[in-house]
């Protein structure tokens, strides 16, 4: 067995959310650069120049890329070897939110009841999803997702005989419905099979994978092509002004699923998909 004490995992979270909300992932700047360089739209040309230019002043002058610095998600993939002492890891991870969000001055966006709508003041909780793995290591990935892109988000639950065209027809639709709302370029997420909760789940997942990768399945690879290339068609563009810029990059997540289901998610994010990974 591994000991990790508490408190490592804390300030390793605090460093992650300050990081992702001040440093654009390079997999992702390197796609804004090859999508200004291939779009031939001179609003979508200055857009995206904009865009890469606020990317560089948050780097450059330490402060957070988007007013928005998101509800803080933590995938936690932590080796059954692993044993936490002197406290409680879920505690630890939201301490590390409330020392990050605070120490980096960004803003605080959760509310404690979502009707009463009443501000924690320090961005906790945050929405950990654990993995048991074999081994000795614990791996945290930090995510900032923000809610003008969330809330585009949409699930639903397919019969099978919609088939590989329904599920293509509800994702078009969802990017469509979704237009200007989630500030494009857009990274989309896609979760297919499994149930209600678990495809909600692997179309987040889907969205912490580098842009420059593809499914390790050759089919999902070229299925995650041909969307994005349909997505880009429509033509919404940057900031929804046009151009064939709408999205840097369609990652999809399968799990299997029942006879009977066809779950399809699409979690929609913005350009910034801010996200940090750190192994202990």
């Amino acid at each position: 067995m591994r000991t990790i004490d508490a408190c490592k995992i804390t300030e390793a979270v605090k460093n992650m959310v300050i990081e992702a909300n001040y440093f654009l992932p390079r997999d992702v700047m390197e796609s804004l650069k090859k999508a200004r360089e291939d779009d031939d739209w001179k609003l979508s040309q200055d857009i995206l120049d904009k865009i890469i230019e606020n990317a560089e002043i948050a780097s450059n002058e330490r402060v957070p890329m988007c007013q928005d610095t998101g509800m803080t998600v933590v995938f936690v993939k932590m080796g059954q070897e692993v044993v936490i002492e002197n406290g409680f890891i879920e505690d630890a991870i939201n301490e590390g939110v409330r020392q990050g969000y605070e120490e980096g001055y960004l803003r605080k966006s959760v509310v404690k009841d979502p009707l009463n709508r009443v501000n924690t003041k320090d961005n906790t909780p945050a929405v950990v999803n654990y993995e048991i793995v074999p081994g000795d290591k614990l791996t945290l990935i930090v995510a900032a997702k923000g809610f003008g892109s969330e809330n585009m988000s949409r699930l639903k639950m397919l019969k099978p005989s919609d088939g590989l065209q329904g599920v293509k027809d509800f994702v078009l639709e969802t990017v469509e419905l979704a237009g200007p709302n989630p500030c494009p370029p857009i990274v989309v997420g896609i979760g297919i099979g499994g149930t209600f909760e678990k495809v909600t789940l692997i179309a987040k997942k889907a969205l912490m994978r580098d842009l420059n990768k593809y499914n390790e399945n050759p089919f999902y690879a070229d299925l995650e092509k041909e969307l994005l290339e349909e997505i880009n068609a429509l033509g919404i563009g940057p900031q929804g002004f046009g151009g064939k810029t709408t999205a840097l990059k369609v990652a999809i997540e399968y799990y299997p699923t029942h006879i009977a289901g066809l779950p399809v998610a699409v979690n929609i994010n913005c350009h910034a998909t801010r996200h940090k990974e750190v192994t202990l």
